[in-house]
């Protein structure tokens, strides 16, 4: 289904089968002499068709077009190596491009998912059954690295490249702050709370992500288009809103904590999950992994704050809300 937001934009909707978001929008901006593709979709034949299908209905002539990818994840990068062409210059983000360069960053973060608590027989169905590892590409064209600041001139749009770090370590939104339009990625989502995840020893995502909060709630918006459902205005009362949802999400986790020393994935398994499932262990594998990476991810911002302490033991890493001595049993 194609929609036509403002003069030469349009909404491009791609369906993601079995998957929670049930679609990604891409946005396709008409250019007299260059077209832009903003996202794809997955790499998997029903995404390539319904996007091709968007295209031939828009007339859009490939070879003209280059594609902007808003952060690494599959559902927004899959499809780019099918549709560009030799013609295309494809524009990313650094941070992203490194982490889909290392080939061994799957085994890192199961490395990570077992130093956690995941069990490892669901930990390598949740790899099996994650959409980046079955539907991402496995080859990356030539990319063009884009930095805060930088400007993609298409037709009468002039887009600024805004970093917005936090639900991936590059992600970045385009801002058109003439006509006050923000294609935000999955920085902001108008009905879902964009997942903020943490499998990694360095950096602090839910930090970097608050902070990218602030920033876009300095900018002059009236239309948002997000890479997931409806598009939406009052963009600073959206930020607010997912503001005060992780506070809660904070506060979750510090009172599951007062039980005692636990794993990540213990800390998840507590945690309330808006998913229509009878309880923890009915949970798909997948969906397991990104709760334990966003327990992982308050765990992290909390004990940056000083709120939350850490232990090793056998391998395994234990969190409390007080500092470390001897392990308490899990209530």
């Amino acid at each position: 289904m194609i929609q036509q937001i403002v003069d030469d934009l349009w909404r491009i909707e791609v369906p993601l089968p079995g998957n929670p978001l049930k679609s990604i929008n891409s946005y396709f901006v008409r250019g007299s002499i260059r077209n832009l593709l903003v996202d794809t979709g997955l790499n998997r034949q029903e995404c390539f068709e319904a996007i091709w299908s968007g295209l031939r209905e828009l007339d859009a002539d490939l070879a003209r077009t280059d594609f902007f990818i808003t952060h690494m994840h599959a559902d927004h990068s899959g499809l780019v190596p099918k549709l560009a062409t030799e013609t295309s210059r494809v524009y990313f983000n650094r941070p992203d491009a490194e982490i889909l360069r290392n080939r061994g960053h799957w085994e890192a973060m199961l490395r990570r998912g077992s130093q956690n608590g995941f069990p490892e027989e669901t930990l390598h169905a949740a790899l099996r059954s994650h959409p980046g590892f079955r539907h991402g590409s496995q080859t990356l064209p030539e990319l063009t690295l884009l930095e805060e600041g930088d400007d993609l001139c298409v037709g009468p749009y002039r887009f600024r490249c805004v970093a917005t770090p936090g639900h991936t370590r590059g992600h970045t939104c385009l801002y058109e702050p003439l006509r006050r339009l923000l294609l935000s990625g999955d920085h902001l989502l108008v009905d879902i709370t964009p997942n903020i995840q943490c499998w990694s020893e360095v950096g602090n995502p839910l930090k970097e992500y608050l902070a990218s909060l602030d920033k876009v709630r300095g900018l002059e918006v009236d239309l948002v288009l997000p890479g997931h459902r409806k598009l939406f205005r009052n963009h600073r009362e959206r930020i607010d809103e997912l503001k005060g949802h992780h506070q809660r999400r904070a506060e979750e986790v510090l009172s599951i904590l007062a039980r005692g020393w636990m794993t990540a994935f213990e800390v998840a398994s507590h945690m309330s999950w808006d998913i229509d499932c009878d309880g923890w262990e009915s949970f798909p594998p997948a969906q397991k992994w990104f709760a334990t990476g966003e327990a992982l991810a308050h765990l992290r911002y909390l004990e940056e704050e000083g709120r939350v302490f850490r232990t090793e033991e056998g391998g395994t890493t234990f969190f409390s809300s007080t500092p470390p001595g001897k392990r308490n049993p899990v209530c």
